[in-house]
């Protein structure tokens, strides 16, 4: 089972430099973990679902899933996640978490993922959003197979 563990860093090259401190919770980075909550499929699907477009237009946003670290290593990989999605996470209400968790089960992107295991992790995935939009940072996943 893949390990997403998604957190805040304030740039690009501090993200990546997670890999070879151990991961993100080794430097003391906001993380939240998450198993199989794929970094592109899985969260491309949630931003569509709350930005309200098709999961094609998602995934050519900018910094949608955007692979940081090598391709030539295995595992772990550092991967961006869309400031677009960053933003509107910090800006969902507790409402907001409740609709887009249950669309989110139920378009069967995450195998197994119910609707109330959905709400756990976009609320997770909100209050991290909100961490890093107060501190102006840009959120990232650590991705270990």
């Amino acid at each position: 089972m893949p390990d997403a563990d998604y957190f805040s860093a304030a740039d690009d090259a501090t993200a990546v430099a997670v890999i070879g401190a151990g991961g993100p919770t080794r430097v003391g980075l906001d993380v939240i973990f998450l198993k199989d909550i794929d970094p592109v499929d899985a969260i491309t699907q949630l931003e569509a679902i709350m930005t309200s477009c098709s999961y094609e237009e998602a995934g050519k946003r900018p910094r949608v899933g955007q692979l940081l670290s090598s391709a030539e290593v295995d595992s772990p990989f550092v991967l961006t996640v869309s400031d677009t999605l960053c933003d509107v996470l910090a800006s969902t209400t507790e409402d907001g978490v409740v609709a887009a968790a249950e669309a989110w089960s139920s378009a069967g992107e995450v195998r197994g993922l119910d609707a109330a295991t959905a709400t756990v992790i976009v609320a997770a995935l909100v209050g991290l959003a909100k961490r890093a939009r107060s501190a102006d940072l840009r959120l990232y996943c650590f991705w270990t197979l």
